[in-house]
């Protein structure tokens, strides 16, 4: 049976429901397991759709309590976060601060003012300030970048530059390479999300170019929804089932305290 590890709560500002409504969604759904890995704090609080820094006590205490409460379906704790270059350290030190499951890996910010996935018009209009070549280069430098930290246990969306639809011409795999190289360096997990087929891009994240791509490097990957409403738990999961087993994926990730192991699907 299938996992998903991709799951928010209301702390973070932009998802609805409580984790009881979640781990209830994911057993009728049939799932082995949830995590719960809402947006990670940051030490400078720059954007208002993360955890407060005061609220991670209170995240930490919601996941107990569910894990508590539902002691014979297993709930992981995880949490996104940000790679933004110059907050390793706050990363090492919110590794501490838990006794997680996993910490996901993600790339929004391509620059200090632009979350390249935000639909507010400030952050759309940026797309027509330059070419979509040059803003696929640097999403996925910084991809690249947090692949290369080691830090994560899986990466998160990884073609999430595609959110509303923007793809430059050709094959596209001239950017992935670089980055799927760094994964396969770390031994990092790489997340087939379909959150992507509920936005504008209406394809899985990563594009089935990417998933064989890694499948030839013989990265893992995990399975999940990014949920932000109950509603949204195991979304779409049998498409993304068929396009893994498509391009030869015979298992799955499940994790428990940062350790891996290979379910097959």
């Amino acid at each position: 049976m299938l996992t998903d590890y991709h799951i928010h709560t209301p702390l973070c500002h932009h998802a609805e429901g409580e984790p009881a409504e979640y781990i209830r969604a994911a057993q009728a759904a049939g799932l082995a397991e949830i995590g719960f890995s809402d947006h990670n704090p940051m030490a400078t609080q720059f954007d208002n759709w993360r955890m407060a820094p005061e609220d991670l006590p209170r995240y930490l205490a919601m996941i107990d309590q569910a894990q508590r409460d539902h002691a014979d379906f297993p709930v992981r704790l995880g949490l996104e976060c940000d790679y933004i270059p110059g907050y390793e350290d706050h990363i090492r030190w919110l590794a501490r601060q838990a006794d997680w499951d996993y910490l996901i890996g993600s790339v929004h910010y391509i620059a200090p003012d632009w979350e390249v996935d935000n639909p507010y018009p400030e952050h759309i209009k940026r797309w027509a300030q330059q070419p979509v070549e040059d803003v696929w280069e640097r999403y996925f430098a910084a991809y690249t970048r947090m692949a290369a930290s080691g830090l994560f246990d899986f990466l998160a969306h990884p073609d999430l530059v595609k959110k509303f639809g923007n793809r430059p011409e050709g094959d596209l795999s001239r950017f992935y390479t670089t980055s799927l190289e760094a994964i396969a360096d770390t031994g990092a997990v790489l997340e087939v999300s379909t959150a992507g087929l509920r936005k504008a891009a209406r394809e899985i994240y990563p594009s089935r170019t990417f998933l064989e791509l890694a499948h030839a490097r013989h990265i893992p990957i995990v399975i999940n929804s990014d949920a932000h409403a109950p509603a949204e738990v195991a979304h779409e999961f049998a498409k993304a089932v068929e396009l893994v087993k498509a391009v030869g994926y015979t298992s799955v990730t499940r994790f428990h305290k940062r350790q891996k192991t290979q379910i097959l699907l």
